[in-house]
Parts: structure tokens; sequence; C-alpha cells
């Protein structure tokens, strides 16, 4: 299918104390549990978007390359007045061009999604989000965790190369 990604992973970034966490889930959890473990290959920004390239171009090609957006809800995203340029691009490819799936992961409660922007209000009342609990924190590395699971079965299948 031309794709390279099986998923572009959309995230808040901050240098504030509570994205400490989503950051780490982003760089070391979400790796590990989904490249390591499950096979599959992520793209996320700041860790395959490099240096120099223009990083809106960077971000269309490899959202046109990927076969899933994985959008992390949090907090910081529903008070946040400007979405960021991925977040524009994948909800535009999504809803308007109809092209890719989106996975929402809710990483802590959100409540009423009053605050979100419309079209994520309904990305999320067409097929709702996979909850992050607390719980998953003491063992976030165990790939066959519920949360993991609806993660797995909202993914592409893997190809197993031989």
């Amino acid at each position: 299918d031309g794709k390279i990604y099986d998923a572009y992973v959309i995230y808040p970034r901050s240098h504030t104390n509570e994205a400490n966490f989503v950051e780490y889930f982003v760089y070391e959890i979400m790796p590990d549990i989904l490249e390591n473990k499950c096979g599959y290959k992520l793209c996320i920004y700041g860790r395959d978007i490099y240096p120099g390239e223009d990083t809106a171009s960077a971000i269309e090609k490899r959202m046109q390359k990927s076969r899933r957006l994985i959008i992390l809800l949090t907090h910081q995203l529903t008070n946040c007045k400007e979405p960021a340029y991925d977040q524009h691009i994948a909800l535009y490819n999504a809803l308007i061009q109809n092209d890719t799936k989106v996975i929402l992961l809710e990483m802590e409660t959100i409540g009423t999604y009053e605050k979100l922007q419309e079209s994520l209000r309904f990305i999320i009342k067409q097929q709702g989000t996979i909850k992050w609990k607390e719980q998953h924190t003491v063992h976030p590395q165990s790939s066959n965790s519920k949360f993991w699971k609806q993660v797995r079965y909202h993914m592409p299948l893997t190809l197993k190369s031989s």
C-alpha cells in the first residue's frame, strides 16, 4: 500500500511537568510495546522528523505514509486554543479525505468533551476512545493489558517479514 508506518503519533508537546508522563509514554512505553513487542512501526514527532527538515511538509509526508493516526487526548489538548499543525492535518485527513483511521487514546479523564474541537468530538461520538487508567501505570509494559489489546485491535494487521 506504499505506507512506511503503521501509525503516526500525535501528542501535546509542552514543557510542563504534566507533559512528562505523556512524553515518557510516547517515547518509551509506546515504542517498547507497539514496536518491540508487537512489530509495528510508529512515526513519532521529535524522533522520526529530523532537524533541518521542513516540519510542515515532513509531518504531511509522514502522515500520508501512515496507516493510522494515534491522537493522545489530555487536558492540555482540551485547553489548547490553537491545535498543533499535525493535529490539524490529521483531522483533515481523517474527516475530509476519509483516508486514515484515527485511534484516540484518552490519557487522562477528560470528562465532557465540550472543550475539544468539533472534529475531535465527532470522531469520539463515532468510535469512542481507548482510556488509559491509573492502574496501567503499575505495569505499563504489559502488552497483554486490556488497554494495549484495544489499541492493537484498532491497529492494522502486522505483516511479519520472513
